[in-house]
């Protein structure tokens, strides 16, 4: 365990109160965020939120975003810093359906980052669609179908691991962090249907 007065843990203290200011500073009024506790094994450092989006009362979508921290960084990550993100969100069954769903699907991340985000690197995600069907005492309810986003991208750095002095401002503000979580609510946004600008649509006109 590294020491609590590390420059790695001082760093990480650093970043993750960013982070979660950068969460507090989202104005959604459609979505509703949550507290997550952060995966254990990817990185020594982690720190993640969540969000749920509802309509009429139901949960129509969710989402995690993660924050890893590795001081020396990780193969792939082009930097001591990487952002996963996962959203889930229920579909009718002829977008399931549709061959598009996949690029549709993975354009409203990359549409969103693009946005909101001056640089980021080594982006890399799968689209997967899900048919939950019911058996036994379940066999008569509807099947329900589903989109899954998993992405990681890295954020801008000053240029590799963090030095032993710890991040300052103006690192800070090199990773912009609250950019980031504005465009992954983007994303999850619209896998809701909520289309925000900047995104194709995929479904139909007037549903939602």
């Amino acid at each position: 365990m590294p020491a609590s007065d590390s420059p790695a843990v001082e760093t990480f203290a650093a970043v993750a109160a960013a982070f979660m200011a950068g969460r507090d500073a989202q104005v959604h009024s459609d979505l509703h965020f949550e507290d997550v506790p952060a995966p254990k094994r990817l990185a020594p450092y982690a720190t993640a939120i969540a969000a749920t989006i509802k309509q009429d009362d139901a949960d129509v979508a969710w989402g995690r975003l993660v924050l890893l921290y590795d001081p020396d960084g990780q193969q792939g990550w082009e930097g001591s810093f990487r952002l996963v993100a996962y959203i889930r969100a229920e579909v009718e069954p002829e977008i399931a359906a549709d061959p598009l769903l996949g690029e549709v699907g993975w354009s409203w991340l990359s549409e969103a980052l693009d946005t909101h985000v001056p640089g980021y690197a080594v982006p890399s995600g799968t689209i997967t669609r899900v048919i939950t069907e019911g058996f036994g005492a379940k066999r008569d309810e509807l099947p329900l179908t589903g989109f899954e986003l998993r992405a990681s991208w890295s954020p801008p750095g000053p240029g590799g691991p963090w030095d032993s002095t710890g991040p300052g401002a103006s690192d800070l503000d090199t990773l912009d962090l609250s950019a980031h979580i504005a465009a992954w609510c983007d994303c999850l946004s619209a896998a809701a249907g909520l289309e925000p600008p900047g995104t194709r649509a995929l479904r139909q006109p007037g549903r939602g």
